[in-house]
């Protein structure tokens, strides 16, 4: 099958054409390293993360850029308040930020270039547009001319002029248009600036982008990714430039996620109702916070809660859980003279790798792609909950149980981690077994308040220990 996605410039659901057979080039707006990366930040990395992915997974070589935008008016504003140099300031979170996508098992780029890596390109860019005449230089500024590219608003949707009937035109404006934008910023007193034909100065937040993919992907790449607060104006405003430049079509296809919400209102920091990622992973872990992300399709939006987050954590526990049950399943002792009925397990495995590779096929489904996942989970724990037993069939489909679990979990990003043999608090794998063997023995000899008080013990140290046809087994509780 074929991957189906949504195209915002076509606003509709399209086959996935490669540009070249078997490759995918990607591009990501990231970050403006000056804060902390808040939860809307990491949704758009894991969603696009997981896109890359699954196109890995089936058998493309995928390019993937994602930008730092190191130079811009909230990182020149948030150096000047913390009395830092203004470079200095996207370093340090630039390093902060690697280190929780890590701790999100987010894959790193192919390239992640910086805005003050490329500014001959820049200059050289905003020099083309000139000369094509759909730019002018003023007082040191260059602004582009939004009336020279005749499909402006094709990605929004938004009509020109309807644009200009709300804006406010300012007397002393140097722009030709009140929408024309900045492309060149001339340099301004303690400000951070470079050598241009036009004087000193630094680019627009717009232009960036457009140079940075266009030295790196060419003219025309597959895909070009961001939030949807990003479409206009800034990956409208991308399209402007960059074919206004080339001449070609800039990116074949524009994907957008959808906003973490808090009480249905936009996750920002002009808000102020962000949260991080460090005061989330404060509370839960960076695989229950992925999966939290990973549970919604990526164009829908999450509503934020500490409720929410719950739900997300007990239902990666399932899974985790799952994995751990079917570990403990496969120490069992085989017998050829098992007869457990392996109909439904078998025929959850035999759909599991097409049920979950359709969802992602339309549209990167994730929410469905989870459910093909918890149906192996749930059948296969029947299964063991059920057996006395194990003979080699048996054996093989929880084998195979496992593997589709792992495999597929990874082509999500989501890491379950095996539970160690020594827990935080030195309790050993082989102790708890023992415990287990004491309460069994209890039980037998109708002691049922010992066997109660080393099951409340184990659990008091987060230990939990279920009583199935087929003996007791334990868990972590994460």
């Amino acid at each position: 099958m074929t991957v189906k996605l949504y195209n915002t410039l076509e606003k509709k659901t399209v086959d996935f054409e490669p540009l070249k057979n078997g490759e995918v080039s990607m591009y990501v707006c990231g970050v403006t390293p000056y804060d902390y990366p808040h939860i809307g930040n990491a949704r758009a990395v894991v969603a696009f993360d997981i896109i890359r992915r699954y196109f890995e997974y089936s058998g493309y070589k995928v390019t993937y850029i994602q930008n730092f935008t190191d130079i811009d008016d909230k990182i020149i504003a948030r150096s000047a308040e913390q009395n830092i140099p203004w470079h200095e300031l996207p370093k340090k979170f630039i390093k902060i930020y690697f280190e929780e996508m890590d701790l999100l098992n987010v894959k790193r780029a192919t390239k992640y270039p910086l805005a003050t890596e490329n500014i001959p390109q820049i200059i050289e860019m905003v020099s083309e547009l000139i000369d094509k005449g759909h730019a002018y230089e003023s007082g040191g500024d260059v602004y582009y001319d939004v009336r020279s590219f005749s499909s402006y608003g094709k990605l929004s949707g938004r009509d020109i002029d309807d644009m200009l009937s709300g804006a406010r035109v300012d007397v002393n404006d140097v722009k030709r248009d009140p929408l024309d934008f900045a492309l060149w910023k001339g340099a301004k007193p303690k400000e951070p600036s470079w050598d241009s034909p036009w004087g000193k100065g630094r680019p627009g937040w717009h232009i960036e982008c457009s140079a940075m993919s266009r030295c790196i992907l060419g003219d025309t790449f597959d895909i070009h990714c961001g939030g949807q607060d990003l479409i206009f104006p800034h990956h409208e405003n991308e399209i402007a430039q960059s074919e206004g430049a080339t001449g070609c079509t800039f990116a074949k296809y524009w994907l957008h996620n959808g906003f973490v919400t808090v009480n249905k209102e936009k996750m920002s920091k002009s808000l102020k109702n962000f949260f991080t990622v460090k005061d989330v992973l404060e509370s839960y872990s960076g695989p229950v916070l992925r999966y939290f992300l990973t549970v919604s399709h990526y164009r829908s939006p999450i509503d934020y809660s500490d409720v929410s987050l719950s739900q997300a954590k007990a239902s990666y526990e399932r899974l985790k859980n799952g994995v751990q049950t079917i570990e403990r399943a496969l120490k069992s002792t085989i017998s050829v003279k098992s007869a457990n009925d392996i109909s439904a397990l078998s025929a959850v495995l035999e759909t599991v790798e097409t049920d979950f590779k359709n969802a992602m096929d339309d549209d990167f489904n994730t929410p469905n792609a989870i459910s093909a996942l918890f149906g192996v989970v749930s059948e296969t724990n029947k299964f063991i909950a059920d057996a006395k037993e194990y003979n080699s069939e048996d054996i093989s489909l929880l084998i195979k149980a496992k593997e589709n679990l792992l495999l597929f979990l990874g082509v999500l990003g989501i890491d379950l981690v095996s539970a160690p043999a020594v827990s935080d608090d030195g309790l050993s794998e082989k102790l708890i077994e023992l415990f287990i063997s004491i309460r069994s023995k209890s039980k037998k000899d109708k002691n049922f308040a010992l066997a109660d008080e080393i099951r409340d013990n184990l659990k008091e140290l987060g230990i939990i220990l279920e009583d199935t046809p087929s003996g007791t087994v334990w868990k972590k509780d994460i």
